[in-house]
């Protein structure tokens, strides 16, 4: 093994298509380094909203945990949470169980003794499995269906299974899509929409509510605000849905084809111009205009104010974070500052962000989490503050703002978060008179740090290539609605007759 962290920089990635990737960041083709940084990360039963909280997401439900004693452990830290407090039983297996699966004729038996001594009754029973019976092939489904129709109750599976993380459809995918198979058709209410993606909710004042408001919208549902089971059902009676994570996606799918409702795909970025865009591609799909303006000027302004007092900082960027570590390194990049390194996965959709991160900022280091030499990690640059827990353990010396709350920022409120969150943590660190640098007016967009979105689009090759493209004209180069990432927009008549102005 070599002694030293792999690393390209953004000008290498950026030079290859996603196939030619080196093989550092492709997971098949190396083991698996689950470093202090990126436990929470990797692991899809960990800290975090990972499958186990994101099972118990529906009020009232409890989980029923089969597995050996080794894959279970860490559930006690979580069932510690007082938000879990009686809501994990477990199912032991032995070596006998996974030689010969009997553990699997236990199951409908431990539901009926949950639904019978637990008070008050569970509106539903998660069953967690891993990868033991992954690799026994059981069939949880069936199992779940069996144990449903003898005990009463909604009973439900999911999947801690490592090994299909980066498969057709990994844990978190597949949790949800469990979740939201439980709905029935309902009578659509003109007014309401959902929001998908996450298992915590926005921001309490983030501006998508009061856009959502000024159009008409009077119910917006989020599985996390859900207050019981009843609750949870009326998502059916949704116009559309706004699918905030990719995630989502096949979740959004069985809405869409169990309960006919379609939806809009939205993405999380930090550039105020890529934001308003966005509102407006919005608008475009449902017909009608948002008014952002205000929200627009007030995340321009913060910008502006914490680049003044900061001056020119260095970052290092993570992906343990609520975002994309290469949009949001790409924004802060052009907002003036420098990004020195990016701790992330490359994926095909962030692909587009390091290029153009490429052109800006050429030299940005990107280290593969996840890659064994990680363990050699030693800090060669300087960095003023990081962004993300895994940016924090490998730069234990710089403030670290961690940005991974339960709560989710999003548009103009989640960017004047994030700044407000790095000027505490500059602040706790005595950064409050940082020198300050001559940023320049904007002759240039390399050189602009809040650059016009539209500049940008005008010099992409094509649709494919543009993140801030017009959902109206992707729409229109779609060649059916199953590939229109707007096929909510067929929803937008009924909304506007149901009082959306």
């Amino acid at each position: 093994m070599k002694k030293q962290p792999v690393y390209y920089t953004a000008g290498d990635i950026a030079s290859r298509e996603i196939s030619e990737l080196p093989d550092e960041f492709v997971l098949s083709r190396h083991l698996i380094y689950s470093s202090p940084a990126t436990l929470a990360f990797n692991s899809p039963g960990a800290e975090g909203f990972g499958v186990k909280r994101a099972g118990l997401a529906i009020a009232g439900s409890v989980m029923l945990l089969v597995a050996p004693g080794c894959c279970g452990r860490n559930t006690s830290l979580v069932s510690e949470m007082k938000a879990y407090e009686g809501r994990f039983f477990y199912l032991n297996m032995d070596e006998t169980d996974i030689v010969t699966g009997r553990h699997l004729k236990k199951i409908p038996d431990a539901v009926r003794e949950i639904a019978e001594t637990t008070t008050p009754k569970p509106s539903l029973v998660m069953i967690c499995i891993t990868c033991t019976d992954a690799l026994l092939g059981t069939d949880m489904e069936r199992i779940c269906r069996k144990a449903e129709a003898e005990c009463g109750i909604h009973v439900r599976p999911c999947y801690m299974y490592a090994l299909t993380r980066e498969g057709r459809k990994p844990p978190m995918v597949h949790v949800r899509e469990s979740l939201y198979t439980m709905l029935a058709p309902r009578k659509k209410d003109p007014r309401a929409v959902n929001l998908l993606g996450f298992f915590a909710p926005l921001m309490d004042d983030s501006e998508l509510y009061e856009l959502l408001s000024s159009i008409g919208i009077r119910t917006v549902r989020e599985i996390s605000r859900c207050r019981d089971f009843d609750d949870f059902l009326t998502m059916a009676e949704a116009n559309f849905n706004l699918v905030l994570n990719p995630e989502a996606r096949r979740a959004a799918e069985v809405f869409e084809k169990d309960l006919q409702i379609p939806s809009i795909e939205l993405t999380r970025f930090y550039e105020p111009d890529r934001i308003h865009r966005q509102y407006e591609a919005l608008g475009a799909a449902l017909g009608v205009t948002f008014d952002d303006a205000p929200y627009f000027e007030e995340a321009k302004a913060a910008v502006h104010a914490f680049r003044d007092r900061f001056g020119a900082l260095t970052f290092s960027v993570g992906e343990c974070t609520n975002g994309d570590a290469f949009e949001l390194a790409l924004a802060l990049v052009r907002f003036g500052f420098q990004v020195a390194e990016v701790f992330a996965t490359v994926t095909d959709e962030n692909m587009v962000y390091i290029r153009y991160l490429a052109d800006l900022s050429p030299d940005t280091r990107i280290y593969a989490n996840t890659e064994p030499t990680m363990i050699f990690y030693e800090p060669d640059v300087a960095c003023d503050v990081t962004i993300g827990k895994d940016a924090g353990f490998y730069h234990p010396e710089c403030p670290c703002l961690p940005w991974n709350s339960d709560v989710q920022p999003y548009g103009f409120r989640g960017l004047t978060a994030l700044l407000k969150g790095l000027t505490s943590v500059l602040e706790a660190a005595g950064n409050k008179d940082m020198p300050h640098s001559d940023f320049a007016s904007g002759e240039s967009p390399a050189d602009c740090p809040v650059q016009s979105a539209t500049a940008e689009a005008d010099t992409c090759q094509s649709l494919a290539d543009c993140p801030v493209q017009s959902a109206t004209a992707e729409a229109d180069t779609c060649q059916s609605p199953a590939d229109c990432p707007l096929s909510g927009a067929t929803a937008a008549p009924t909304a506007q007759e149901g009082g959306v102005k």
